[in-house]
């Protein structure tokens, strides 16, 4: 698959080849889903918790006596039949996180990757260096090129100035190329590689 290369100033600049194996697949709906859940399953905080029977702070008496009452035999008050009572079986802390195999990550990787492709919402930049970090000057440029939501993927690292410069502006994120996931880029409108990143992630997905 070949593709046009742009500069930020909307000027061309040649073109690039991309891996059919990575750009070029039909996008499964079911290795999206499996790896998507996999990613927000493992950010997932799970502090929720709840008192249980033995957090509850109240006394430990007996309320009455165990027979003669006519009434049901009852120890503590911190039972969960009682108002202010224990949780029975309540949330506790834990992790969410579940595993999926490496080769399920990569393939969920190519099909978010070949989706932006095959849709048309893949663009690739010839680099991101920027002289000085003015967000002004940045802000223009995206909306010339009708980037609102957008996901930029570099190389290894990303242009300090670009970085600097796109930190203020909503609707974008700056990634290298070792942050590249499949929430994020099917989350954002467009994503943006340029030449560093498409041949780190080819280097990497091969």
């Amino acid at each position: 698959m070949k593709l046009d290369v742009i500069r930020l100033d909307a000027g061309k600049a040649g073109s690039i080849d991309l891996d059919d194996a990575i750009f070029g697949l039909t996008p499964r709906a079911d290795i999206l889903h499996r790896v998507v859940r996999w990613q927000r399953a493992k950010a997932q905080a799970g502090t929720h918790a709840t008192l249980g029977r033995a957090d509850v702070a109240y006394s430990t008496k007996k309320i009455y006596r165990q027979k003669g009452t006519g009434g049901a035999r009852h120890g503590s008050r911190k039972a969960p039949i009682f108002r202010k009572g224990g949780v029975y079986k309540g949330p506790v802390p834990r992790s969410h996180a579940h595993d999926l195999p490496k080769k399920v990550r990569a393939l969920g990787l190519k099909h978010a990757l070949s989706a932006k492709a095959a849709s048309g919402d893949l663009v690739v930049l010839d680099s991101l260096e920027l002289k000085e970090a003015r967000t002004k000057l940045l802000a223009k440029a995206a909306k010339d090129l009708g980037w609102k939501r957008v996901l930029i993927i570099d190389g290894a690292a990303v242009d300090e100035n670009f970085a600097r410069a796109a930190a203020n502006i909503e609707g974008i994120d700056v990634l290298p190329t070792m942050g590249a996931n499949v929430y994020d880029i099917l989350r954002r409108d467009t994503l943006v590689l340029t030449r560093a990143g498409v041949e780190a992630l080819q280097e990497r997905l091969k």
